[in-house]
Order: structure tokens, then C-alpha cells, then sequence
């Protein structure tokens, strides 16, 4: 204890997958652990209905598995605390960040906060996230086989996961907003290889709905002005791929980032900052998967553990 209160040796930023694993790695290393999460435990991977492709783990909710991995976290010693971190600046001794109205103290830091997938803004996109709406085409794109997809975005990310889905899908439809695809031709081009991927451009969704799952959506065409409503009782999938948005915002200018916003690191996950470490969805990444943020996770943490080793 100093006057501050107390200093943690580690403090974790989020409480996706990254977050609790390097929650877990610390305190089972004696390394005393603070967790600040702002909304819930397990950030994105609790809005995925279905993991099945975590190794080790046959099928389980997404909720499931980040509760699991919190208690996992508790029972080696780490502390929780809710609150929204808003800055994170160095003092003497410490690095200090804004949590709330309160200041948390910590000799080294994990920022784990993830990244949000860019919402389309359609009526129901919201209610039936996880239930016909998904945001991640690796994550959910088995659970509509044979069924048709629509998917929303007319980027690099839309028409590569679009492809992607023709793997599961009776058809893929892209909803374009634009007249035309925001994407290089080198990728767009590739859309007319794909006998089961088709577009409509100048369109977009208004509105989602159905019972337990999406079995109706509603179109609008800004061309034509034109606005109508398929049904199909066997459910539709709708891929939201218009881009993500990390929590980065908020930090110093001193952490590098890449031109969308991600941190930039070194191989170890560190950050410019000495004691300051990065991990999961929030750093520029090829893939954003529960098993990779899971691996930044414990990197991290092994890395900031031989940081404390040498300022001790």
C-alpha cells in the first residue's frame, strides 16, 4: 500500500478471451492481478451462440466459456473490478489509469478491450444478434448450411467472408450500399467466379424479424426507391461485415496504432510504452479467433512477467 492505495503489480484491460487469459497466467504466477471489464465478462465471444471450433472444447455457449474462464481467473487470485477505463497515463513508479471515477495503479498493463464489429443499424439487428445476425463468417458460418445468406458490406472483409460462405450456404447474397464495391477489383473480381455468390448493389437491410430466428428481412433499394419483404420459413443467416472498430480512442498518442486504429506491436505483444502490452482482437492481426486471442493472452502475460522480474 502507498498513499495511492494499492498498486497492482498487473492490471488487464477487457475480459474477452485475451483478457482472462492473461489474467489467468498472472495470478498463477503470484503476480497480483486486477481485471477492469466495462459491460460484461467475455466481451464479443458471449454474443456467439455456438463455440465449436475451440480445440479441447466439443461445443459450448460462448457464455460458457468466458464464465469458465473467469472462474479460472478468481480461483488463481485475480480481482475483478467494472468500470469504464478512460485514460491511462505514467506516474513515478506506476502506470495509472482512469476506471470509473476512480484511479487504478499498476506496475505493468495488458490491454485487452477487443474490437466491435461496425453495426449496420437495420430494425432487429440487435435482437436477433446470435440468433440469424452474426458478425463473424468463421465463427457461425457452419450453422447455416443450406440456407441463404445475406451479407452486408461491400468491402474487402464482405466479399472474401462472402466466399467463404458459399462453403456452407445454398446462396450468398451481397448487400451493397453503394453503387459500387469499396474494395480493390482485384478482390471484387472475384465475385464473378462464385456461381452461388450473387449482388445487389444500391440496396440495403431496413428490418429483420421472425420468431426464434431471422425468417423475414426487409430490402430497400435507393436506385429504384423500391422497398419489399422475403420470407422463407427455413430461416436466413445475415452476415454483418462492414468493418470493426477497436477501443483505442482513449489511449495515449505514444502507442502506435495502424491506420484503422489497431496497436501496433512487436512479436511479443509489446507496445511502445515499457510495461505496457497489448493482446487479442485490439492489436493489428491477420485473424480474430478465440484460439488467437486466447495465444495473445498468455504471451503477454509472459512477456509483462519478465518485465516485473527485471524491475524488481
Amino acid at each position: 500500500m502507498t498513499e495511492k492505495g494499492t498498486i497492482y503489480d498487473a492490471a488487464v484491460v477487457g475480459s474477452g478471451p485475451a483478457g482472462l487469459t492473461a489474467a489467468i497466467y498472472l495470478a498463477r504466477s503470484g503476480i497480483h492481478t486486477v481485471v477492469l471489464e466495462k459491460d460484461g465478462i467475455g466481451g464479443q465471444v458471449t454474443s456467439t451462440w455456438e463455440v465449436a471450433n475451440y480445440p479441447g472444447v466439443a461445443v459450448c455457449s460462448g457464455y460458457e466459456l468466458a464464465d469458465t474462464m473467469q472462474r479460472q481467473a478468481k480461483d488463481f487470485g485475480s480481482e475483478f473490478r467494472f468500470a469504464k477505463v478512460t485514460a491511462l497515463r505514467r506516474e513515478a513508479e506506476c502506470w495509472c489509469l482512469t476506471a470509473g471515477r476512480e484511479q487504478v495503479y499498476a506496475r505493468a498493463v495488458v490491454l485487452a478491450m477487443g474490437a466491435v464489429p461496425r453495426k449496420a443499424g437495420f430494425e432487429g439487428e440487435e435482437e436477433y444478434s446470435g440468433r440469424g445476425v452474426s458478425y463473424c463468417a468463421a465463427c457461425d458460418g457452419a450453422f447455416f448450411r443450406g440456407k441463404e445468406i445475406f451479407v452486408v458490406g461491400g468491402g474487402v472483409a464482405a466479399v472474401e467472408e462472402g466466399i467463404f460462405l458459399t462453403r456452407f450456404a445454398e446462396k450468398v447474397t451481397l448487400v451493397v450500399r453503394r453503387d459500387v464495391f469499396s474494395c480493390p477489383p482485384s478482390v471484387s473480381g472475384r465475385v464473378q467466379e462464385q456461381e452461388k455468390l450473387a449482388v445487389r448493389f444500391c440496396t440495403k437491410i431496413k428490418a429483420v424479424a421472425g420468431k426464434d430466428t431471422v425468417k423475414e428481412i426487409t430490402f430497400y433499394d435507393s436506385k429504384t426507391e423500391r422497398e419489399w419483404t422475403e420470407r422463407n420459413e427455413n430461416g436466413y443467416g445475415v452476415f454483418v461485415l462492414a468493418g470493426r472498430i477497436p477501443d483505442t480512442a482513449w489511449l495515449p498518442d505514444a502507442l502506435a496504432r495502424d491506420e484503422a486504429g489497431y496497436l501496433l506491436t512487436d512479436t511479443n505483444l509489446k507496445t511502445a510504452l515499457p510495461g505496457v502490452y497489448a493482446a487479442g482482437d485490439v492489436c493489428a492481426k491477420k485473424l480474430r479467433q478465440i484460439a488467437t486471442a486466447v495465444s495473445d493472452g498468455a504471451v503477454a502475460a509472459a512477456e509483462l512477467e519478465k518485465y516485473l522480474h527485471v524491475q524488481n
